[in-house]
């Protein structure tokens, strides 16, 4: 959310919140104190409150609820609900007139960070487990420093030891990504409250861990599109809103194109126990975007980012005890190893955003170009 946290129905929406600077708490050392105490606890129940969802929906998408279903009208619900503070804390934000390039870029990042990512994430989540998915985007700042490198955005300098340590990091998250999805298996226990789906064959959980990257890859290029974006319109509540809205339209499309009507499918619940999950999931992603956008602006990105790891053991936790779904040993290094390479990108990008802050104090005067510090501070 959405790196950060990204959660099924609303994961693309918290995901395309641009990074801000980082500022130091208000008032005295006491204050400041409580402020990064409840930061931190909210960070870490944004996480927890993802992965509490995203075990929730599995067994409704193995009972045959629609994958795009659930990402149009979550889409959907998202935007309406982000849509006040849009109104209320950015109107004057906004540009007097959109340009059709912009209008142009609206499109591309809501088909990619709403329809796209979440529908292979979805697909992916069903055919594997919400570990496993909820562990698949802390790759995400890897592939935007590859992303971003070879389209010249950030620096990539391999005399400097902080591209090194990017490439060490990006290395360390893919060799663990694919760890954990071979490693792990798809056999799933019975006798679970929750436990709804027979067990999968390998060919299908090795679909699902595909579909798991190529949806991490196209948020990725999502993400500097939305950098790119921001220099022009630097408005997240109203890209999120806008965002969510557009997609969810054309999700719905989609739907009604390839399905040849816009409806859940086949599931084995009631419309009511639907609606309620597509609700109840956009009202609390819209609250994690809120405060995660409150916490970006006190903390900086950086520190947002360090707890995307807890959404990972929530689910692996949560999947245990609900689903009967427990990861083996050698899945568990592989996400030792994926979080490690995280950390290592997260690190190396605080050290050269503070280096490119200090640049910028002695070359003030000659501008330069903002979209560097935008993906080197991008969740």
């Amino acid at each position: 959310m959405a790196r950060a946290v990204p959660a099924t129905a609303a994961a693309a929406a918290a995901d395309a919140v641009p990074s801000l600077p980082a500022r130091l708490p208000d008032g005295g050392a006491g204050r400041g104190c409580w402020e990064d105490g409840a930061i931190s606890l909210g960070l870490v129940a944004v996480q927890l409150a993802g992965a509490a969802y995203m075990v929730a929906v599995t067994p409704v998408l193995a009972l045959g609820l629609d994958p795009l279903f659930l990402v149009a009208f979550g889409s959907l619900s998202t935007a309406l609900l982000t849509l006040p503070f849009a109104l209320k804390l950015e109107r004057k934000k906004w540009p007097l007139e959109l340009s059709n390039r912009l209008l142009f870029q609206f499109v591309l990042l809501a088909l990619g960070g709403v329809t796209g990512f979440q529908a292979l994430m979805l697909h992916g989540m069903k055919m594997t487990s919400p570990a496993i998915a909820s562990a698949m985007p802390n790759l995400a700042p890897g592939f935007i420093f590859v992303i971003a490198g070879c389209l010249g955005f950030e620096r990539v300098d391999l005399r400097c030891r902080y591209t090194r340590a990017k490439i060490l990091g990006t290395v360390l998250c893919l060799g663990g990504a694919v760890a954990m999805s071979v490693l792990q298996s798809p056999v799933v226990p019975t006798g679970h409250a929750l436990h709804t789906a027979a067990p999968r064959p390998h060919g299908d959980w090795v679909l699902g861990c595909l579909c798991l990257m190529a949806a991490v890859l196209v948020l990725s290029g999502t993400i500097v599109l939305q950098a790119v974006t921001m220099l022009h319109f630097p408005a997240p509540f109203t890209l999120c809103s806008v965002t969510s809205l557009i997609g969810a339209v054309l999700t719905a499309a989609f739907q009604v194109v390839t399905a040849g009507s816009l409806s859940p499918g086949t599931p084995q619940i009631s419309l009511e126990i639907m609606l309620s999950i597509v609700l109840v999931g956009g009202l609390v992603s819209s609250a994690c975007i809120i405060f995660q956008m409150w916490a970006l602006e006190k903390k900086g990105p950086v520190m947002v980012s360090m707890f995307s790891p807890t959404q990972t053991v929530g689910s692996a936790i949560f999947s245990a005890l609900f689903l009967g779904r427990v990861m083996k040993p050698g899945s568990m290094l592989g996400m030792v190893f994926l979080f490690s390479g995280l950390y290592i990108v997260l690190w190396a990008k605080k050290k050269e955003g503070q280096d490119v802050d200090a640049d910028r104090k002695t070359t003030d005067q000659q501008g330069g170009n903002d979209m560097e510090k935008s993906l080197l501070f991008h969740d």
